[in-house]
């Protein structure tokens, strides 16, 4: 459990991690889900699961996902029927099939929709996360043009870690660029603390916690420049929204 935040100083004993990358497993077996969640957040992955069609659709398409993991015999909405919606609606999402067919139709009818590698079960954990980590690599060298988020006055290089508003640098510790990151990934969007604490911090919702409010308070003060706040509105009762627009 993270624990309550009061001051500068108390804050920079707060762990700064990488913002691991967010894997979305779309499966309708819970010993498989247990077995992959289990090795994926071994091997550093934050993992996120929905037992059915119609929930990893819903999720893919309204949280941020670095990859998806998809079963095609699910219940309720099948897994092509996913696939095709999320190529259609966030076609730069990778996503790995994972199925327990294995006819040579099945695999095309994978890969045609949009899949970017297909496993047969049963398969080892050793070669998922060889093809995750591959397909992850691939997806990032598809994005090397798009290093800069640019929203507003605001510019992030995330290659160099670099920030600018309206010229001037602004410097920024681990988590508080990563916070500016996921923020600015939402853009014009209200996302809430406990979105913020699990993207940005790796965990659930902890009401004991003000750790994002007071990461929140670090980055307002640092892009704050004297003719202009920083671009972040609170939502009352709710959570937070990067832009200049109340």
């Amino acid at each position: 459990m993270l624990s309550r935040v009061s001051s500068p100083e108390t804050a920079q004993s707060v762990a700064e991690p990488a913002l691991a990358p967010r894997i979305l497993l779309v499966e309708d077996e819970p010993g498989i889900v247990d077995f992959l969640k289990r090795g994926l957040a071994a091997e550093g992955f934050v993992v996120e699961a929905a037992l059915d069609g119609a929930e990893g659709q819903r999720r893919a398409l309204s949280e941020s996902f670095d990859m998806v993991v998809l079963d095609l015999m699910l219940p309720g909405i099948g897994g092509l029927e996913v696939l095709a919606r999320l190529r259609e609606a966030k076609p730069e999402l990778p996503v790995i099939v994972l199925t327990a067919r294995g006819e040579i139709e099945d695999r095309v009818a994978g890969l045609d929709g949009g899949a970017v590698d297909y496993l047969v079960k049963p398969f080892s954990l050793a070669e998922l996360l060889a093809r995750v980590r591959a397909q992850l690599r691939v997806a990032a060298q598809a994005n090397g043009s798009t290093t800069t988020l640019r929203m507003g006055d605001v510019e992030v290089n995330l290659i160099t870690r670099k920030v600018v508003r309206r010229g001037t640098p602004v410097a920024l510790s681990t988590t508080e660029f990563e916070l500016l990151v996921f923020l600015m990934r939402h853009s014009g969007q209200v996302v809430s603390r406990e979105q913020i604490l699990s993207a940005v911090w790796g965990y659930e919702h902890d009401p004991a916690t003000n750790v994002v409010d007071v990461y929140v308070g670090y980055l307002r003060r640092k892009l704050r420049i004297p003719d202009s706040p920083a671009p972040i509105q609170t939502v009352r009762r709710v959570g937070y929204r990067f832009g200049n627009g109340a």
